[in-house]
């Protein structure tokens, strides 16, 4: 039976995690593969720093490079996160023509183009799996599985932290909050959370769904991205009694008309509660892809986690020893630009319906006041609530808003916030229909 030896850089967490997924299953994976993988060696911060589990003494070293210059080792697996050294890990593994795996999906987003066209110059390969929704097998049903189809449309519940804070602040009435600082106790969300409840996290991964799904790369920079730190409990009830859930939610959507493109976003998103992605909760993901071939599929799992990134990660490295076994270091070239002409729409084109609260004080002539500039800006109003209040006192306004360009709805919101009786900023969420 032919051999393919790995080394790891990064022996943490995830790492500790796929030496475990390894000793666990790795007989299994040789029988359905016809070809043993071994651990030659792991580069580790230190010998004894904490990790969930054992790595055996005499596979690791503190020098990545013993890894990366070791001509025994077939395929590289970087696990050390972030765009800085792993990228001059990533980068001198491929400059030797060693096929990479790595998790990292910042290094991806940040830096696509250029290890892509590093690994096409070395004639090596470059696996991200574990980049994008944990051990959901997205990437490679993107690029393999639906190799025959377009994508008209890619939603996706990437980040587990704040499904996990959406979820609780519906199911309890809490506030955001208070669950937030429980998700940080118990090791759902880091501190300081930004890169989560900001949003940064699932622009990485929608913007590597999108890049494979429309064949130009979605620069980072060019995402529209927003958080998760605006929602409230009383969004959460209001949307409920309008028969939606939300979600914070990534978009890569083709965009048709007289500029044609691709909307590629995240922000949060008034959900139908009859759609399927409503009722993923908790710390899972799912992604809602829509081919115009297969039609609708749903990617449903964990998206973070050892085990779950391990999964991922030994996939991987089983299509890896599979080229090797076969002869050929590249059978799916990790990124193909087939589509020069590609471009991100501007948030200012998109059209979509909103969910909008104000606070507004109560009195006679306030609601005309607000449907006058919305008028003006030709921008309609399907359905209004207001709780009964006391004359003079502030209240909240919900309307449900039609149709309309978000250019147009920041123009109108501006001169809302300026009248006298809105008491604080508007805060305006989209709603998605899924059409």
């Amino acid at each position: 039976m032919q051999h393919v030896n790995l080394g790891m850089i990064g022996g943490g967490t995830v790492g500790s995690g796929v030496f475990h997924a390894w000793q666990k299953n790795g007989g299994l994976m040789a029988a359905r593969l016809g070809v043993k993988i071994n651990f030659r060696k792991i580069a580790v911060k230190a010998f004894d720093e904490p990790r969930p589990y054992p790595i055996a003494r005499n596979l690791m070293t503190t020098d990545w490079q013993e890894v990366v210059n070791d001509p025994e080792i077939h395929v590289v697996i970087e696990l050390v996160g972030g765009c800085g050294i792993a990228r001059t890990m990533v980068l001198a593994s491929l400059a030797q023509g060693k096929t990479v795996v790595t998790a990292n999906k910042a290094l991806i987003s940040a830096h696509g183009p250029e290890l892509f066209a590093a690994a096409a110059k070395s004639g090596a390969n470059l696996y991200f799996e574990a980049s994008v929704c944990g051990g959901i097998p997205i990437i490679k049903s993107l690029r393999e599985g639906f190799v025959a189809n377009q994508f008209p449309a890619i939603y996706g519940i990437v980040n587990g932290t704040c499904n996990y804070i959406l979820s609780r602040m519906k199911a309890e009435g809490a506030d955001f909050a208070a669950v937030l600082a429980d998700a940080q106790k118990l090791g759902y969300a880091e501190t300081p959370p930004d890169l989560d409840i900001d949003g940064h996290d699932a622009q990485h991964k929608i913007g590597i769904l999108a890049s494979l799904a429309h064949g130009f790369w979605a620069d980072h920079h060019a995402i529209h991205t927003e958080g998760i730190r605006d929602v409230s409990k009383i969004d959460m009830q209001f949307a409920e009694k309008l028969g939606y859930t939300i979600k914070l939610l990534g978009i890569a959507k083709r965009i048709s008309g007289r500029k044609p493109g691709v909307q590629v976003s995240v922000y949060p998103t008034l959900i139908p509660n009859t759609h399927v992605l409503a009722g993923v909760n908790g710390v899972f993901n799912a992604c809602f892809v829509r081919g115009d071939i297969v039609g609708d599929t749903l990617f449903y799992g964990r998206g973070a986690g050892k085990d779950a990134t391990a999964s991922a990660v030994l996939s991987d490295v089983a299509d890896a020893a599979l080229d090797l076994k076969n002869g050929v270091k590249v059978r799916v070239a990790p990124f193909v630009p087939c589509n020069k002409g590609g471009r991100i729409t501007s948030m200012a084109e998109i059209v979509s319906r909103y969910y909008l609260r104000l606070s507004v004080v109560d009195k006679p002539g306030t609601l005309a006041k607000i449907a006058a500039i919305f008028a003006a800006a030709k921008i309609g109003i399907s359905s209004v609530i207001q709780p009964e209040g006391h004359e003079g006192e502030s209240v909240p306004l919900i309307l449900m808003i039609h149709d309309a360009p978000n250019a147009a709805m920041q123009r109108a919101l501006a001169k809302i916030a300026r009248l006298p009786v809105v008491k604080n900023p508007p805060v305006m969420f989209r709603v998605e229909n899924f059409e």
